[in-house]
């Protein structure tokens, strides 16, 4: 059976995305069978994957999860896409957004993303969740479907007061319908440790939540060229491959796999 891991954060712009693609095409040069699920109705994972017209597609997550509702059979492999750097992606668009209304009122709302998934974990041993950036159902769905949870956030003051939010919500959902969940561990991104404010909010959080949940070593750099790969539909390790950002999402992949 494989890992469900939700890279997850109410905050935006915090790389949820880059770290989603980023970790799983490092985990599939690693040989291990990974599918990505995009769970934004942004489409923002499926753009970064070189769909630049995800909002076009006829097959995506929500037309799959929909089937799930209205017990329609799935046909093997329906709605994946194979991506040249070796992963699979269930892509995501607009449509996502009405799917999220219609889950308001349909049976068990919150473990459709769970029954989907027991229909293709055992072909993938990484499935990596790119939620939206909200604490709704569609982000309830990925943390009820998820054996662990990586929460990606910004070297900022106001995302570690998010962050209390986020663990407060991953806790409900641990007590009232997904036991096993567990919080995989805290990653900085985007900081320019060169600056005293960024050290400082770093210490901080260390401090705050250190003895209490795993803050990756690792640390991703804040770089123009992590921006730069979600343009180009490829990964970090093509685009910019002796950077930065490449060491660090090298090291991020090491610390997931240990």
């Amino acid at each position: 059976m494989s890992k469900v891991i939700a890279v997850c954060n109410q905050k935006g712009g915090v790389g949820k995305t880059v770290t989603t693609v980023n970790l799983g095409i490092g985990l599939a040069k690693k040989g291990r069978r990974v599918l990505l699920i995009d769970m934004d109705a942004q489409g923002s994972l499926t753009a970064s994957l070189g769909y630049q017209q995800p909002d076009q597609m006829e097959e995506t997550v929500s037309t799959i999860l929909g089937k799930i509702i209205q017990d329609v059979p799935l046909t093997p492999g329906e709605g994946i896409l194979h991506h040249a750097e070796g992963v699979d992606l269930l892509p995501a668009n607009i449509e996502l957004s009405g799917l999220e209304v219609t889950l308001v009122n349909t049976m068990s709302r919150e473990t459709v993303l769970r029954e989907y998934l027991k229909t293709v974990r055992n072909q993938y041993d990484v499935i990596l969740l790119d939620c939206c950036p909200s604490l709704g159902m569609l982000t309830i769905n990925a943390l009820a479907a998820a054996d662990e949870v990586l929460i990606p956030m910004q070297a900022h003051y106001l995302s570690i007061k998010g962050l209390e939010q986020l663990i407060h919500t991953i806790g409900k959902v641990k007590r009232q319908i997904n036991p096993r969940l567990e919080i995989s561990g805290i990653l900085i991104t985007m900081a320019d440790m060169r600056t005293a404010y960024s050290r400082d909010i770093v210490q901080m959080l260390r401090q705050a939540y250190g003895d209490k949940l795993r803050i990756f070593d690792t640390i991703i750099p804040l770089s123009i060229r992590a921006a730069e790969t979600s343009a180009e539909g490829r990964s970090i390790y093509l685009h910019d491959p002796n950077g930065r950002v490449s060491e660090a999402y090298i090291a991020l992949t090491r610390e997931v796999s240990a």
